[in-house]
């Protein structure tokens, strides 16, 4: 499978839920009964689908998703940190959002059952090669739970393998969930676990709701080549260096924003 950013984006179906906490869970997929559809996916090109119709089915879905950001408050207490590491490191705040949302729901006080830490997952050993220690009051997974921290250093980690490969954001992303080795082992591919497949098909789908495919093709107009994401074609179980999760996107009728349970294996 392969997913072509530089001329359209193809969006995949995205899916949530809301725990009894008012947290929304995303999704790639119907993971189970409690998901249901927010916006079914489809390919878009800009140099063969045009007209009225075309665009009103390519806006109905990055309208909804912005209007649930408009009055999450999760999101709105913290976008001025991801404004600023944006601005800061490179990085563009649509896709902060995208793997935000994914990561945690903007729940900065979530921690997964392997020790991933506040609103982008972090694990505190990660976290330390990025500029969180410990000091005399607390620990680096305690560091974390302040979302100033969190989003810097979470957002320096990602330009970090934005760099390490070549802009593929398919690959940074497959490594932010993954690992930086999984990527590497699998010959500089989506590695073939299921959940590391499903997590970069959702944040690449929000991030292409929430940034118009114009607006994708201007932000990479002065990069060479084209960005991809290749999914190998039969996916295998996760391995250990990745753990299962409610990966990211959709959302049912009612809006509110929500945490995923597990974390990637930040390497």
């Amino acid at each position: 499978m392969l997913l072509l950013f530089s001329q359209h984006a193809a969006w995949a179906d995205l899916w949530a839920y809301v725990d009894e906490r008012g947290i929304t869970h995303f999704a790639a997929e119907q993971v189970d009964e409690r998901y249901a559809l927010f916006f079914r996916g489809r390919e878009f090109d800009s140099a063969r689908d045009g007209g009225a119709a075309a665009a009103s089915a390519a806006a109905s879905g990055p309208a909804r998703l912005q209007t649930y950001f408009d009055i999450a408050p999760g999101y709105k207490s913290v976008r001025h940190h991801l404004r600023a590491a944006a601005e800061r490191y490179g990085v563009e705040v649509e896709l902060l959002q995208a793997v935000i949302a994914t990561e945690s729901g903007f729940d900065a006080a979530a921690v997964s059952p392997r020790g991933a830490v506040g609103l982008m997952q972090l694990m505190p050993a990660t976290a330390e090669r990025f500029g969180v220690a410990a000091d005399a009051k607390r620990t680096a997974a305690q560091r974390l739970v302040d979302p100033a921290t969190n989003v810097a250093a979470g957002t320096r980690y990602l330009r970090h393998l934005l760099d390490l490969f070549e802009g593929r954001m398919d690959l940074a992303l497959a490594a932010y969930n993954a690992g930086e080795g999984a990527v590497q082992r699998a010959g500089q591919r989506i590695p073939a676990y299921r959940e590391t497949q499903n997590y970069v098909k959702s944040v690449l789908g929000l991030y292409g709701q929430l940034k118009p495919p114009a607006a994708q093709a201007m932000a990479r107009r002065s990069a060479p080549g084209r960005v991809r994401m290749q999914l190998p074609a039969t996916p295998s179980a996760p391995t250990s260096s990745s753990s299962s999760r409610d990966a990211a996107a959709g959302l049912p009728a009612r809006v509110a924003l929500g945490a995923t349970t597990s974390q990637p294996s930040n390497e």
